[in-house]
């Protein structure tokens, strides 16, 4: 699956029917598709008020984080992993979406003007974010932001 050069061929590959997912993603107005979690990647969701600090954290530390999303209401925000971490997060207050789930998937070369979105495309290489990496960027994330200066 990672050799596929596109996003929205990386994405597909996963669909029980690859050429169907694409011809739903042309027809639907908003651009969406529903995808299995758990074959080329799994899902970690967070709250919005620490996944988008999490998600600066990691864009400091690395070059290109794997594929985020953000939803509907801008509540929660998902990282794409590798698969296979959702069966073994321990995190407390954080959803998972690994094998036997589907998730909610936008195409990821339309602009969104509502709704589930990109944050982070994929690259269509298969880029995936470290769920080390991720934790770490949790944990900052939670601890809030570092003082500006000497503590008092």
């Amino acid at each position: 699956m990672s050799g596929t050069k596109t996003p929205a061929g990386w994405l597909a590959s996963v669909a029980p029917d690859p050429e169907a997912c694409r011809r739903q993603w042309e027809r639907d107005p908003h651009g969406i598709a529903l995808l299995p979690a758990g074959r080329a990647w799994d899902v970690l969701i967070v709250p919005s008020r620490l996944g988008y600090p999490a998600l600066d954290v990691l864009t400091r530390v690395l070059d290109r984080p794997g594929p985020v999303l953000a939803d509907f209401g801008d509540a929660r925000t998902g990282f794409f992993v590798p698969p296979g971490t959702a069966a073994r997060w321990l995190g407390t207050g954080i959803r998972t979406a690994g094998y036997g789930t589907w998730i909610v998937v936008p195409h990821p070369g339309r602009v969104a003007t509502g709704g589930i979105r990109w944050l982070v495309p994929p690259d269509g290489f298969g880029t995936l974010t470290d769920p080390a990496l991720l934790e770490l960027a949790l944990h900052e994330a939670a601890a809030g932001p570092a003082p500006d200066g000497p503590a008092r």
